[in-house]
């Protein structure tokens, strides 16, 4: 969990809090192009949601009372009748940019799906609920619209007329309730970066505020700010422009961007926006593109004032609350799943698109406190089909995890293990497989390069030792921001390392957008089989945080 500090001051009798240390990320793992409120209805919590791409379920809801501690409240799209159509081979398709919005008691998730450059665009997706944490309550289906663009923004004029703005800041009335969209009016187009994305608007003192990102989510992001008094325009640039950036700086934290302001119970204002911990090089972000929350100054007629990105800085003072409602996981707790008869896959568990659920039972007969999994044909390769992944996001730059993996494979590649997954053209993989020799072996196999700058690395195969007996206990681990290290070992026994394998290979490549995913696979790579592969002892430890280019934080 980062950590936090803050000190009170006693004045008059009146305990107040003065400034404290945050630490960034707020969320730390994939946890890209966020959007959060603040809703005092709501015991003063804080929701944020972020974007899922082709990952289910999609548009987590995440709650905290102090912007320092997060639980998983809920995910909007948590269940494949909401949205069923993940049937795209882009491997950076799917849920783009959401905007979250609170009104009269709804939250409102409005979003985008992108799938393989489709023209005309798709529909976008607006889902709602009452209750944030629960699943059940978000939308059964979603009200479709036809935007403009990407990146849907919701905002609704003092007169309650709501407006749809997208990236190029289109803007159009919209109807919540049927998707109706009216005509488009642009309201500018930024200072001349490229990719003027990300859109919101704020009413504050008699002014219409649009904040959108620019040149491109990369090391060039921005976020640059115009105003008007008239919600349609004409938006008038802010001179003091980009209101927040890192980009042609040396800082750890680079790519800052596509943003959102709120303010809290006090009526500080705070931003959060997307980054990723890469230094200027670029190179090295397996976690890609993570939540940050930084503070900011937004004085009377004035455009706001934000502070500038680090992994530690000042901020305004929040009393520390653990206590945030819901049943859901606290981000910064291990995982300890032993899937025990009658439970359920904990929230935090994620797929690559909508899967079979049939390919996953918890302690079926015979195997209790097991996880079972049935082989996926494919695993990677571009088929639109389940694979079967289950997995958890990497949330720490150094972490363990490991799984126990009772495996006995019958048909030649059948493979069941660990892997560290970006996309199904880019993950590692430790696995339990059969080979041509009619034997089972371990093997490590790196697939695809990324960032690496050189052919991937030939795979590396181990005979299973004879005196080894099911399950295996399979183990990744990151002891710096550079490897990963790879190991095995009996139930009890001294472990073999495979080898250790560069964070580049996890970075940028066919996944840009995305962020590594650890977690278990089983897969017939193609072939005949149907072998199941039973997980159990699931694990997964955050070590510590890298905030600067030299600092490390316990995790």
């Amino acid at each position: 969990m980062l950590l936090s500090l803050y000190f009170l001051v006693a004045v008059a009798g009146f305990t107040i809090a003065t400034n404290k240390t945050h630490l960034n990320p707020t969320i730390p793992g994939w946890h890209s192009d966020p959007s959060c409120v603040f809703v005092p209805e709501w015991d003063n919590t804080f929701f944020c949601a972020t974007s899922t791409f082709l990952v289910t379920p999609g548009i987590p809801i995440h709650a905290s009372k102090d912007l320092v501690n997060w639980r998983l409240a809920s995910h909007a799209l948590n269940r494949e009748s909401q949205w069923p159509h993940y049937n795209t081979t882009g491997q950076n398709d799917g849920i783009f940019a959401v905007t979250l919005r609170y009104r009269d008691g709804v939250f409102y998730a409005i979003t985008f799906f992108v799938s393989d450059g489709s023209n005309p665009l798709p529909p976008g997706l607006l889902l709602k609920t009452t209750d944030p944490f629960d699943d059940n309550a978000w939308s059964d289906e979603p009200v479709l619209f036809q935007p403009a663009n990407i990146d849907p923004d919701l905002f609704w004029d003092d007169d309650g007329q709501a407006y749809l703005t997208v990236a190029e800041s289109f803007i159009a009335t919209i109807d919540v309730n049927s998707g109706a969209v009216g005509p488009t009016t642009q309201l500018w187009n930024g200072t001349g970066e490229r990719n003027p994305e990300g859109p919101h608007i704020y009413k504050k003192d008699g002014w219409y505020y649009l904040l959108i990102a620019e040149g491109g989510t990369e090391v060039n992001h921005t976020v640059t700010m115009a105003r008007s008094r008239s919600v349609t325009g004409t938006y008038i640039g802010f001179e003091g422009n980009p209101v927040l950036t890192n980009k042609d700086t040396g800082e750890y934290f680079q790519t800052v961007g596509h943003a959102d302001l709120f303010h809290d119970v006090n009526g500080n204002w705070w931003t959060c926006a997307l980054a990723t911990r890469s230094g200027p090089e670029w190179v090295n972000y397996p976690m890609g593109r993570e939540m940050v929350i930084t503070p900011a100054r937004w004085d009377e007629g004035e455009f706001p004032v934000i502070s500038p990105v680090r992994g530690s800085e000042s901020a305004w003072a929040l009393p520390t609350v653990l206590d945030v409602r819901g049943t859901g996981p606290i981000y910064g707790n291990p995982d300890v799943f032993d899937f025990a008869p009658g439970s359920a896959l904990p929230s935090n568990m994620i797929f690559w698109r909508w899967p079979d659920l049939a390919s996953f039972t918890i302690s079926p007969p015979g195997h209790p406190n097991t996880l079972r999994i049935i082989p996926s044909q494919e695993f990677s390769s571009n088929g639109v089909g389940p694979i079967s992944l289950i997995g958890r996001l990497q949330t720490d730059t150094l972490f363990e995890f490991s799984i126990d993996v009772a495996f006995a494979p019958t048909a030649v590649d059948e493979e069941a293990g660990a892997t560290v997954f970006l996309t199904q053209f880019q993950h590692v993989d430790l696995g339990i497989v059969l080979l041509s020799d009619n034997k089972t072996h371990l093997r490590l196999q790196t697939n695809g390069g990324g960032n690496l700058g050189a052919p991937p690395p030939a795979p590396v195969i181990r005979s299973i030792p004879s005196a080894w007996r099911s399950p295996i206990t399979l183990t990744i681990r990151a002891n710096n921001d550079t490897h990963y290290t790879f190991s095995a070992a009996p139930q009890g026994g001294d472990a073999v390392v495979l080898g250790a394998l560069p964070s580049t290979i996890l970075s940028g490549g066919t996944g840009p957008f995305t962020g590594t995913i650890a977690g278990a696979y089983a897969t017939a790579n193609n072939g005949t089989g149907t072998t199941p592969a039973y997980i159990s002892s699931w694990r997964y430890t955050g070590i510590a945080q890298k905030i600067d280019n030299d600092t490390f934080v316990p995790s």
